[in-house]
């Protein structure tokens, strides 16, 4: 790759004062930069001849004056992170050394890191694939346990292992088939078309089940939103501080007290749920009110789970009724969690009877019925569908190659039918390759590698 020849160095850690910091150098000369400022306590121990994976500890000097005393990690190609000579130099977390430390080893030779670089140089040097190398990014940003795990077994070649096989099988039959070409006038089958059929159903099965996966992972990513909806002092907003355990929204005995939607998120069961407090659902008594109310539908349509809430103490069977269906029929297939709140204002359990079906009962003043709220969240969204060996796709890049994947196979499928000639079904079988290459980093180009690793922070 062009940049080979240059020897980078960025802070790895979070700037700002800490306890400590640490210096990453990757490039051909980063040993020898490194050693130029170095001093062991034994003056003829030196880095350059130091094996790797080895810790030393010593001073880091600018000619007389002594910077810093540090540890350093070493690492020589190509057993390191980016496959090339690595050294990691622990300092003392003071802002004034980083910025020392980082003016001294450009001075010796090293220039800054682009955001991504040590990882893009991972990638160019085969470290990793590039589904990989996003995994790492995603790695770093993950917030919650099971965004964690997802991108550890991405990381670990989850998603390369399913591509990998697939194209390596559709490699096979595009070979045979140029060889047919190759032998055009004689007339010759290489390729069996049965097992070709029989090949692409697997491809189909794969490739469905890894987009249908899209939609859990956009979720385990991004978060779910949560839209909380019903009538006025239904006690949506006293759910909200429930859930969340603070005095997030205002409550009052005043109707419509909540006019816009009111947002805020909690963690359950290694997910993230994004909780959507809307206002109450009436007809307006006012133009403030009146857009709120727009925003609450808004939101139902953006929610991924519906949470229908409704006084139990006050309301009427048949306006709820009508609420419910109404409030289903916007959601559509989203789960529509629908909730008797204030129960603990009943006199008896039997005066809910005449209430259309509620999948839960609770009080949110008084915080009861919530743990088992948030147990029936985690049953809606299918967290156990996660298992430790599941590829779930979290990248929309991914996302997108798998769509047209899809396509391609298709219209292979559809030529093999219809018997079309073998240079219009070699076309077809390149494309599916040439997209399922897109997600590994077989097929790519300096454009997409600048856009994807630009979002990577400078130092990883």
């Amino acid at each position: 790759m062009s940049y080979i020849e240059d020897t980078i160095c960025a802070l790895a850690t979070p700037p700002g004062m800490g306890a400590i910091g640490v210096i990453r150098v990757s490039g051909p000369k980063a040993i020898e930069i490194a050693d130029s400022i170095y001093r062991a306590p034994n003056p003829k121990k030196k880095l350059v001849d130091a094996k790797g994976q080895t810790l030393h500890f010593g001073s880091i000097v600018d000619g007389e004056n002594l910077v810093d005393e540090v540890l350093i990690s070493l690492f020589r190609a190509p057993h390191s992170y980016t496959g090339e000579n690595v050294v990691e130099i622990n300092i003392h977390g003071s802002t004034f050394i980083q910025r020392r430390m980082m003016e001294l080893l450009i001075r010796k030779g090293a220039r800054s890191a682009r955001p991504g670089e040590f990882t893009l140089r991972a990638f160019g040097n085969g470290k990793m694939d590039l589904s990989q190398a996003e995994a790492v990014g995603d790695l770093i940003a993950s917030e919650n346990e099971a965004a964690h795990k997802v991108a550890m077994h991405q990381m670990r070649g989850g998603v390369r292992q399913e591509v990998a096989k697939l194209r390596e099988e559709l490699i096979n039959f595009a070979s045979l088939i140029e060889l047919e070409l190759d032998f055009a006038e004689e007339d010759v089958e290489f390729a069996d078309r049965t097992a070709l059929e029989t090949l692409l159903n697997t491809i189909t099965s794969t490739v469905n089940r890894l987009i249908s996966s899209f939609s859990l992972g956009n979720a385990i990513v991004e978060g779910i939103p949560v839209a909380i909806v019903g009538a006025p002092n239904a006690g949506k907003s006293t759910l909200l501080n429930a859930l969340l355990k603070e005095e997030r929204a205002i409550v009052s005995d005043i109707e419509g007290t909540t006019r816009d939607t009111v947002e805020d998120e909690i963690h359950l069961g290694g997910l993230t749920f994004r909780f959507i407090d809307t206002a109450g659902l009436r007809e307006a008594q006012d133009e403030i009110e009146r857009i709120g109310i727009e925003r609450s539908y808004a939101k139902i349509d953006q929610a991924k789970v519906v949470l229908y809430l409704f006084d139990a103490s006050k309301a009427e069977a048949s306006s709820e009724a009508e609420r419910i269906q109404k409030i289903k029929d916007r959601a559509g297939d989203k789960p529509v969690i629908v909730i008797a709140n204030k129960v603990d204002a009943l006199r008896s359990a039997d005066e809910l009877a005449a209430f259309p079906t509620t999948d839960l009962q609770l009080s949110a003043k008084h915080h009861k019925g919530i743990q088992e709220l948030e147990e029936h969240l985690l049953s809606t969204v299918e967290i156990e569908r996660l298992q430790e060996s599941d590829t779930v796709i979290t990248n929309t890049r991914h996302y997108e190659a798998l769509l047209r994947t899809q396509e391609d196979v298709e219209r292979i499928q559809n030529g093999l039918n219809t018997g079309i000639s073998g240079d219009l079904l070699a076309f077809d079988i390149r494309q599916a390759l040439a997209h399922l290459g897109e997600i590994t980093g077989e097929i790519t180009t300096d454009d997409l590698l600048g856009n994807i690793f630009a979002n990577f922070c400078i130092g990883k």
